[in-house]
């Protein structure tokens, strides 16, 4: 227990307008906020680190899909691919940012390809792919 607290608590009886069940509500409702904050805390670090997975399991997180479309000027690919199980991702058709836009001139609509994606700048990007044949 700090100085002030102790000087308030000893003050107990002695005319001061706080007693000590105010400070002992005061000093209660201070660590139950301190200890949601720390929870909060954790819990977005625990949000972020399921979604940069270490380089290790980078092989595990390749995905197969259909090119659906190509939008080259936005760098975007649509692809309909499986479940994501890196994202927790169901099966869908979604729309993917690609690392690099020189990826898509050898593609096109209808292609089926193997791909990795990843979050980059709070958007999923396709990281590398590969057509299968």
């Amino acid at each position: 227990m700090n100085v002030d607290a102790r000087r308030i608590i000893g003050n107990y009886g002695k005319g001061k307008k706080m007693t000590r069940n105010s400070v002992l509500i005061a000093v209660s409702i201070f660590g139950a906020a301190w200890a949601f904050q720390a929870g909060a805390a954790d819990s977005h670090m625990h949000h972020a680190s399921k979604e940069a997975k270490p380089a290790a399991t980078a092989g595990a997180a390749w995905a197969e899909g259909e090119v659906r479309s190509i939008d080259k000027a936005a760098g975007k690919l649509t692809i309909k691919h499986g479940a994501m199980p890196k994202f927790d991702m169901p099966p869908m058709t979604m729309a993917y940012r690609v690392k690099d836009k020189a990826m898509l001139d050898r593609l096109k609509p209808g292609d089926k390809i193997k791909f990795d994606v990843d979050g980059v700048g709070g958007e999923f990007t396709v990281l590398r792919l590969e057509k299968l044949k």
